[in-house]
């Protein structure tokens, strides 16, 4: 087998192309949740990009997915943003979670000013974006990726809806549901790693 060229070694260590049978590198955030993350690449939310979390209505389950990554956030000091949310959060809940409120900001928009918000959101400095938005066309996934990317921030797609069958440009494509007293979450894409149905996560 001939030799990998150095510029093509280079591009394997950024992470930027995969090598077939091997895992991909992923710079990654937990998620808090230690059997998602030996499912994902990097071992949790990738950074410098969009993660997709669908579920079928508010209270899913989809806040108890993330607040893990939030309150780790927060707690570090660092700002982060709700763009869109469908409830207006229950402050003291948020701080039971975890999650430092002095670092929060909830911004009420729609449309496209939802794309517009989470880019500017990310150029400002936060940490993370979510934003809820039941759709999204090709240009503004693209434009929301690029943003994490240029960030090196994981932002979050908050996609309540039936969209599991939809394609999508999305790094990370979760389905997440509650389960007795935990959750269930499919991994339905993941770049560099493999689909997985019915893992169950404790609360």
């Amino acid at each position: 087998m001939s030799a990998v060229p150095a510029e093509l070694h280079a591009l394997l260590d950024a992470g930027q192309v995969w090598r077939g049978q091997t895992r991909h590198r992923v710079a990654a955030m937990p998620t808090g949740f230690a059997a998602l993350d030996a499912s994902l690449p990097g071992g949790g939310w990738p950074l410098g990009a969009l993660s997709e979390v669908l579920h079928a209505a508010p209270g899913c389950g989809e806040l108890r997915l993330v607040l893990p990554l939030l309150a780790r956030l927060s707690q570090a000091g660092r700002p982060l943003a709700l763009v869109a949310p469908p409830l207006t959060p229950y402050a003291p809940g948020w701080a039971q979670a975890g999650v430092v409120l002095s670092r929060l900001v909830v911004v009420d928009a729609e449309g496209h000013g939802v794309v517009d918000a989470a880019s500017q959101l990310l150029q400002a400095g936060a940490s993370t974006v979510c934003l809820w938005q039941a759709r999204l066309d090709d240009t503004d996934v693209r434009r929301l990726s690029l943003a994490a990317e240029t960030a090196g921030a994981p932002l979050l797609w908050m996609r309540q809806g039936r969209g599991a069958d939809l394609q999508s440009s999305a790094a990370l494509r979760l389905r997440v549901q509650r389960q007795g007293s935990g959750l269930q979450v499919d991994v339905l894409k993941v770049r560099g790693g493999r689909a997985q149905a019915g893992l169950t996560l404790p609360l």
